[in-house]
């Protein structure tokens, strides 16, 4: 029945479409609109060069959702894509394939509301601000919302760098990402600042197998995925941020607003570690009423003048 999907999800979407089927009497052709909406996300999973189920996060989701908006689709069967995946992950979990759904961390989509959301550079100014400077985790929380602004990563590689992967001399962040790829991202002059003051002062005692991870909680291990996501929404919230915020919208507002400080489409592809420059094309649609407002302000004729 998921004849359609491909790689390594074949086997976990064909479990799944069985349980729909045994467990929960799901009709055929239910059947067949879950195998066609869980077909796109495999597809989005191989452009993106994902190699595990493991890998599959919040980033892959967006991106998928994004596109699907670009190819015109309405935000109801948006939505309907997203109850598929979310029902997928949560029978994961379930199965003890997985330990956490990284579908809980996607927002659903409003109707008539286009993908990827971002936040305005006030507002992920004052987020960045949130954490107090006068603690150790805040002055830790700090350097992590820093960096994930400064380089665009994904949450799940922001928690996986180790220190080693920070060159504070010339100021660059080595990731591995998708793929088992590595990439090179310049770090902003205060995100490096933050990390070496970290590292001096703050940095907790590593808890046993913890050896090496960059940041660190408070009883010494490394963040989850989950973890992080309640950091960011807590100072969200402490930053007056009255809407939703996720990590992955820091990822999004990285894209986004060097897009719109002129930045070419494949340097952002490059740092952002797309395989696929499409899947870097859904931030360009963000910038479009930021341009025609430029183009108004700037243009001899602008401003509404016959």
């Amino acid at each position: 029945m998921s004849a359609m999907s491909t790689l390594f999800l074949d086997s976990y979407i064909d479990a799944y479409l069985d349980y729909l089927r045994v467990e929960r009497g799901l009709a055929q052709n239910s059947l067949q609109a879950y195998a066609r909406d869980l077909a796109k996300l495999a597809r989005q999973a191989e452009e993106e060069k994902v190699k595990g189920v493991k890998e599959l996060d919040v980033g892959v989701m967006t991106a998928l959702l994004a596109r699907l908006v670009g190819e015109g689709l309405s935000a109801r069967s948006v939505a309907r894509h997203l109850s598929a995946i979310r029902g997928f992950f949560r029978f994961l979990v379930k199965e003890r394939i997985l330990e956490e759904d990284p579908s809980q961390l996607l927002d659903r989509p409003k109707l008539g509301r286009r993908l990827p959301r971002r936040l305005s550079f006030e507002e992920v100014e004052r987020l960045l601000e949130a954490p107090s400077p006068e603690s150790e985790q805040g002055r830790r929380d700090r350097a992590m919302l820093h960096v994930m602004y400064a380089a665009g990563l994904r949450v799940s590689e922001l928690v996986k760098l180790r220190v080693g992967d920070v060159d504070l001399t010339d100021g660059l962040v080595s990731v591995l990402g998708k793929g088992q790829k590595r990439r090179l991202i310049p770090l902003t002059p205060i995100a490096v600042e933050l990390v070496r003051n970290y590292l001096k002062v703050d940095r907790p005692v590593r808890a046993k197998g913890q050896e090496g991870v960059l940041f660190l909680t408070r009883q010494g291990k490394g963040f989850t995925r989950q973890g992080f996501w309640k950091v960011v929404r807590a100072h969200a919230k402490a930053a007056g941020i009255t809407r939703s915020v996720s990590p992955h919208q820091l990822r999004h507002s990285f894209a986004t607003h060097l897009l719109e400080r002129g930045a070419d489409l494949r340097s952002v592809q490059a740092m952002l570690g797309h395989a696929n420059i499409v899947t870097t094309e859904v931030y360009t649609h963000v910038t479009r009423e930021h341009l025609r407002r430029a183009h108004a302000a700037a243009h001899p004729r602008g401003g509404g003048r016959a």
